[in-house]
């Protein structure tokens, strides 16, 4: 029973749930770094790397709203030179992973099916990833507050429900990309042709994503 979750001991009205669980599924569902991170692993190594990377990104996500709970990304906000190391970082491991999957060789076996990126691996470099993007910390801090209704008390909990529903969406639409490019990557893994540029395909848009982020202000 999710009523609960509805009533004002809650401290989130129906009205402003519908709405804000609205304008997130929009920004969701917008191609963006997370999708295209997404797409490119499910793609390449099928759905369940797909989803692995969506869940990575999700648990990033869940740190970025905590980060906006206690306070914390308003320093990094405030801090220029924290923000460009964590961009910088950030930007140097995406590129990382690029040069990498350009660089790499496709194993004999993979075009049968087997996954060149484990589960395991694809969560932990989209995690990271997430981590490494102050932008993401920065778009928490600005967002969540604007549904938040002082009158009704507990703000950090008031922040903390509405995050968690943003990283839900969030994980679901990684979901809904992951199954359908996962399907069109196994086409793909069975044609030759096109098995041999996939790296170098994932990898630029690793290496893109990277500059993107480097060249972002706050």
């Amino acid at each position: 029973d999710w009523s609960w979750f509805l009533t004002e001991d809650a401290m989130v009205d129906l009205p402003t749930l519908i709405t804000y669980s609205l304008i997130v599924l929009g920004f969701v569902f917008i191609p963006g770094p997370a999708t295209l991170l997404t797409i490119a692993r499910a793609t390449t190594s099928g759905p369940k790397v797909g989803i692995a990377t969506g869940a990575g990104i999700a648990a990033g996500d869940i740190v970025h709203t905590l980060l906006a709970v206690f306070g914390l990304s308003a320093i990094i906000a405030a801090s220029a030179l924290l923000f460009s190391v964590i961009k910088y970082v950030g930007a140097a491991y995406l590129i990382y992973l690029g040069i990498k999957a350009i660089t790499s060789k496709v194993a004999p076996s993979f075009g049968n099916g087997i996954a060149d990126v484990s589960t395991g691996t694809a969560f932990r470099q989209a995690f990271i990833s997430e981590m490494l993007n102050p932008k993401t910390a920065l778009f928490f801090l600005a967002f969540l507050p604007q549904f938040v209704q002082p009158e009704n008390g507990y703000v950090l909990l008031q922040l903390t429900i509405l995050g968690f529903v943003f990283v839900a969406l969030g994980l679901f639409s990684t979901i809904v990309f992951a199954l359908g490019a996962g399907t069109l990557g196994g086409f793909v893994r069975r044609n030759p042709v096109i098995l041999k540029w996939q790296g170098k395909a994932v990898g630029t848009i690793f290496c893109i994503l990277g500059v993107r982020l480097a060249l972002q202000e706050r």
